[in-house]
């Protein structure tokens, strides 16, 4: 069920971005008075699951149907019957295809993934892309960039106007961190609370992270056992907690009780209860969730004394952990006891935070990006799969539409990138022309998009491949 509910998420995540960005080429193509084809969600070789066209004044739906066939050589559009769609080019054909990978915008007289060069053999008619000035090219090109970033920025916006924005303070987190393996190997120690990097206050974990992972600053000072310590990084530290597939830098430690107890589990068989709060373990005082977990862990299949507090009175159980140190209980975090910040915005106030929120999101990525030309960071590049764990195994609208607003960033960078076949190749091509007075050929475009073919399709085969090998192999 939880992978299903991350599948959904995922499908439903890319499908509405897949749109909006498919929307944004549109929209310039009709200002610009270009005609649009087609516009398909999913691709659909052979048939749709759905198409439909307006034209005579009302719109016409087919379910199931099999493609338009190219009209013949014996064929024109004066001799087609009035209800043939192929009569309408001026028009353009909505759809959803039944291959969920993606969407198409097929843009009248651009040479890309829906129409060859030699497909353009007649004279450039006024209503084609080709016919365009470079200017008008350019905006119908970075529509769909564009139209990513703003739903980003709508979103966040939305986000921020609905729920506000709540945190907590990294040094209201009194019991300090618990540091990924990696960060405890350079000189971290549970229970550090980091105070400056390279001399700069911090205020959130996410300015932590930004700070030592993306932007890869190494001076760190941190509040340990009520003293200070410095910690110097290696500059390739953040190539290191990479390359060790590390799923979270830090997260703060907080005292626990007992949430929930697994049927027919040795936490249910020893009698624990919901509402117990776990003092000691074997007579050591323990009270932080992660130090219990790794003390308990150090006691595969030993029978095991738990000091539990229930109400007033206090109770030694005995439990035996199984083979991966568990005993059968669900941890319920204590964290009513710091003090995180609330802020609220009315809807005036959410704008420019929002702004500043998909600004931010993707300034950080294009400084993350740099770890993908390591080697490190190539080996971590992942492709479906790796997106579908960003979702959580539950629904929740507001996590939900977080993540939807991150990719949409993502998916704005990577399609600016100059890489014939995405927006950014073609951009490319237009800025060249701008520059020398001379447009690439249809021919030379017509390579540049199959050379972009074989890149973009390699690259999904290595990212997706790197997903399977890790499932694989866990590495």
């Amino acid at each position: 069920m939880e992978v299903f509910i991350r599948i959904v998420q995922l499908i439903l995540s890319l499908s509405l971005l897949v749109v909006i960005h498919e929307f944004g080429h549109y929209m310039f193509a009709r200002i610009f008075g270009v005609r649009v084809n087609k516009f398909y969600m999913f691709f659909n070789s052979k048939f749709s699951l759905v198409r439909a066209k307006k034209f005579n004044g009302k719109w016409h739906v087919r379910f199931f149907a099999k493609n338009l066939e190219e009209l013949k050589e014996n064929e024109s559009i004066e001799t087609l019957n009035d209800d043939d769609w192929r009569k309408y080019p001026e028009h353009t054909e909505w759809g959803i295809g039944w291959i969920p990978f993606g969407g198409y915008c097929a843009i009248d007289g651009m040479v890309d993934e829906t129409q060859k060069a030699d497909q353009l053999a007649e004279e450039p008619k006024p209503w084609e892309y080709r016919s365009q000035a470079a200017w008008k090219r350019m905006f119908i090109i970075t529509g769909g960039v564009l139209m990513n970033f703003v739903a980003a920025v709508i979103i966040y916006i939305m986000l921020l106007f609905v729920n506000g924005e709540e945190y907590l303070p990294v040094r209201n987190a009194y019991y300090g961190y618990d540091y990924c393996a990696t960060a405890k190997e350079y000189g971290f120690r549970n229970g550090d609370i980091i105070m400056t990097v390279n001399g700069e206050n911090v205020e959130t974990t996410k300015e932590v992270t930004e700070k030592i992972i993306i932007e890869g600053k190494c001076d760190v000072k941190v509040l340990r056992d009520g003293d200070t310590a410095r910690i110097l990084l290696p500059k390739a530290f953040s190539e290191k907690v990479v390359a060790a597939n590390e799923t979270s830098f830090m997260q703060f430690r907080f005292p626990f009780t007992v949430n929930d107890v697994a049927e027919g589990s040795e936490a249910e068989r020893a009698g624990l209860m919901a509402g117990d709060s776990i003092i000691a373990l074997n007579g050591t005082p323990v009270c932080i969730a992660s130090d219990f977990v790794e003390m308990l862990g150090n006691h595969k299949q030993e029978e095991v004394i738990l000091t539990v507090m229930r109400g007033n009175d206090t109770l030694n159980i005995a439990a035996t952990p199984d083979t991966a140190g568990k005993i059968g209980f669900v941890v319920k975090p204590s964290i009513d006891i710091f003090e995180v910040k609330h802020i609220d915005y009315n809807f005036i106030e959410a704008i420019p935070a929002g702004i500043r929120n998909g600004v931010e999101t993707l300034v950080n990525y294009i400084k993350q990006f740099r770890l993908v030309f390591t080697k490190a960071g190539a080996k971590s590049v992942g492709g479906f799969i790796a997106i579908g764990k960003i979702f959580p195994a539950f629904w929740d609208w507001t996590y939900f539409w977080s993540i939807t607003a991150f990719i949409s960033v993502i998916l704005a960078f990577m399609n600016i990138l100059p890489i014939p076949v995405l927006d950014g190749g073609y951009l490319l091509m237009i800025i060249f022309e701008m520059i020398t007075g001379k447009k690439p050929s249809d021919r030379f475009m017509n390579i540049a998009l199959n050379i972009g073919m074989v890149l973009l399709l390699a690259l999904l085969i290595y990212a997706n491949g790197n997903d399977i090998l890790k499932l694989i192999f866990k590495y």
